[in-house]
């Protein structure tokens, strides 16, 4: 188990180059952009227009702060993802364009490479402890907003932003929010 606090995430240009990207976590480490096997990250997003293109890459995106932004994914009809939505899967290699409902907005991404690793994104809203079921594989707890403590783990406490990792198998976990708390669960695993 290992905590990633919010001020350590490296902050990078974007694929495109049209803005910057905070890395939460890439695997295997040290990985560049063309050759991750899975990567944690969010993006501030200033303006409308495309997404970079990653090649044999499925993407989901969860809008975290700001109104929310319309995904128009070729081939499928365009998506009106809010803070409120649930996360959005897409292929990333697909063209992808992006319009902003209302000024600039922060998104979660959770990137795997197709046929070697699969993902899910669940966001929780708590406002009293629940169990946080386990599983086989890395498993990233990220706190949006609030604090959530987990007393089964050393009484790991995470504030907004800061997210922890299960590198290998994530056990059953119960969790407390510090009054209420938005938590993102993101699993890892191999593609069958």
């Amino acid at each position: 188990m290992r905590v990633l606090r919010a001020a350590d995430y490296r902050v990078m240009p974007w694929k495109n180059g049209g803005g910057t990207t905070t890395e939460i976590i890439v695997s295997p480490e040290g990985s560049g952009l063309d050759d991750f096997e899975w990567r944690v990250s969010m993006a501030r997003v200033e303006g409308s227009g495309p997404f970079s293109s990653f090649a044999g890459i499925d993407r989901t995106l969860s809008v975290l702060e700001g109104e929310g932004i319309v995904l128009d994914v070729a081939g499928q009809p365009p998506a009106r993802l809010t803070a409120s939505s649930a996360p959005f899967s897409f292929p990333a290699d697909l063209p992808t364009s992006a319009a902003l409902i209302a000024g600039p907005i922060t998104d979660l991404n959770v990137m795997t490479r197709r046929g070697r690793v699969l993902h899910s994104v669940e966001r929780l809203t708590i406002s009293a402890p629940m169990e946080i079921g386990g599983q086989v594989g890395p498993t990233l707890i990220l706190c949006h907003n609030g604090e959530a403590i987990f007393p089964s783990s050393g009484h790991t406490r995470l504030g907004p932003l800061d997210t922890l990792l299960f590198e290998r198998d994530a056990p059953t976990l119960r969790v407390e929010p510090a009054g209420d708390a938005t938590l993102f669960v993101i699993r890892i695993m191999p593609a069958a």
